[in-house]
């Protein structure tokens, strides 16, 4: 250890909001359907590109992968059959985070690939 303190995560500095304030995600899942790791995967990006936005998970039903924004559901896997591309999502929030209006995701990723 050099005696250097590590990284740490500052908060932005008064009157500058934390990217993502204010936009509310929730995220409902089906559990034994094993999208947990899916749903921690884009959690994880999300909160990498806005530190401030705030995520929710629900357990769902079956075959379920939905996602709202402020309240909006801009992602169905019911409809879609797949899941969310990493990209949409991320520019879906961008967008809300502007006080853009939201446009449905269509495009998605296959659930699962067959070898």
């Amino acid at each position: 250890m050099s005696g250097e303190p590590g990284p740490t995560c500052e908060a932005p500095p008064p009157g500058e909001i934390e990217p993502g304030s204010g936009v509310r995600i929730v995220v409902e899942y089906c559990e034994p359907c094993g999208f947990e790791a899916t749903y921690l995967e884009l959690a994880s990006a999300v909160k990498e590109q806005y530190p401030g936005i705030e995520i929710e998970s629900r357990l769902g039903g079956t075959g379920a992968f939905e996602i709202e924004i402020n309240g909006q559901l801009v992602f169905s896997k019911l409809e879609n059959g797949g899941f969310p591309y990493e990209k949409d999502l991320i520019e879906a929030i961008r967008r809300a985070s502007n006080g853009e209006p939201l446009e449905k995701i269509t495009n998605s990723r296959p659930p699962c690939v067959i070898l």
